[in-house]
C-alpha cells in the first residue's frame, strides 16, 4: 500500500476493540482519514467518542484491531514498540493536556530528552533553544514542580519541537490551563507549527480551538461524522 504523496498520515478502515465484563466494546469503527502536510487539523466530539483513541493510533502509540496507518510513508502495523517508537522519536512531536514531564529532569532536561535519545550532539544547544522559543530561558534549571502550569506546557510545548518532527499531536493542549494562559499556548503551537512547516493534528474541546485549524473532523460513537 502506497502513501498518497500528498498526505503524511493515513488511516484506513481502522477499527479498535478491547475486551470489557459485558463483553468486546468497540471504540472506533471503520474510521478512514488522510492528513496532508503541512495541514491543520482539529479532531472533536463528546468525550467517549473516540478522539484520543484515534490520536494514539495515529501517532503510533497504539495499534488497531484491524485497518491501517501510515505515518510518513511507514505501514505502522508492520512495526513492533522499538519500530513504532523510533518513528515517533524520527517524525513525531507531542503536547497532551498533563505536559508529561519527568519529575526527576529540569526543563533543559527534559526537553533535551528526546534530542539525546535521537543520538543528537548538539541536544543541549537545540534544547536551550526551544526553551528560548517559549519564553523560558530563565527558568531552564527548574523542576517541574517549580514551574506554574501554563511553564510546564511551554517546556512539553519546546521538547515537542525539539527534534524538528514532521507532525505535531496535541491532545487537550490548553485543558487545564487558565483562558489567559490558555491562548497563550494556543498562539505558541500556531507560530511554532507554522514556523517549522508542521502538520498539527489536534484534539480538543474547544470550538473557538478547533476553528483556528484548517480542517475540522467530528467523532460520534467511534465514527468520523463530519469532515469539513
Amino acid at each position: 500500500m502506497d502513501l498518497d504523496s500528498n498526505n503524511i498520515v493515513e488511516a484506513k478502515a481502522i477499527v479498535k476493540q478491547v475486551s470489557s465484563p459485558e463483553g468486546t466494546l468497540t471504540i472506533l469503527a471503520d474510521v478512514n482519514l488522510s492528513i496532508k502536510q503541512g495541514e491543520s487539523l482539529a479532531v472533536i466530539g463528546v468525550s467517549g467518542s473516540g478522539k484520543s483513541t484515534l490520536l494514539g493510533l495515529l501517532a503510533g502509540l497504539d495499534t488497531p484491531t484491524s485497518g491501517k496507518v501510515i505515518l510518513n510513508g511507514t505501514i505502522l502495523n508492520d512495526l513492533d514498540e522499538d519500530g513504532r517508537a523510533q518513528i515517533r522519536n524520527q517524525s513525531v512531536g507531542f503536547v497532551f493536556q498533563s505536559f508529561h514531564l519527568l519529575p526527576g529532569l529540569t526543563a533543559l532536561e527534559n526537553t533535551a530528552l528526546p534530542l539525546e535519545l535521537a543520538g543528537s550532539d548538539q541536544a543541549d544547544e537545540i534544547a536551550r533553544q526551544r526553551l528560548a522559543d517559549v519564553g523560558l530561558s530563565e527558568r531552564i534549571h527548574h523542576y517541574p514542580n517549580q514551574l506554574s502550569g501554563g511553564e510546564q506546557q511551554r517546556v512539553a510545548l519546546a521538547r515537542a519541537f525539539a527534534c524538528n518532527p514532521k507532525i505535531l499531536f496535541a491532545d487537550e493542549p490548553t485543558g487545564n490551563l487558565d483562558q489567559k494562559t490558555a491562548q497563550l499556548i494556543i498562539d505558541m503551537i500556531f507560530k511554532m507549527n507554522k514556523d517549522n512547516g508542521t502538520t498539527l493534528v489536534m484534539v480538543t474541546h474547544d470550538d473557538a480551538l478547533a476553528s483556528l485549524c484548517d480542517r475540522n473532523v467530528v467523532m460520534t460513537g467511534g465514527k468520523i461524522t463530519k469532515d469539513i
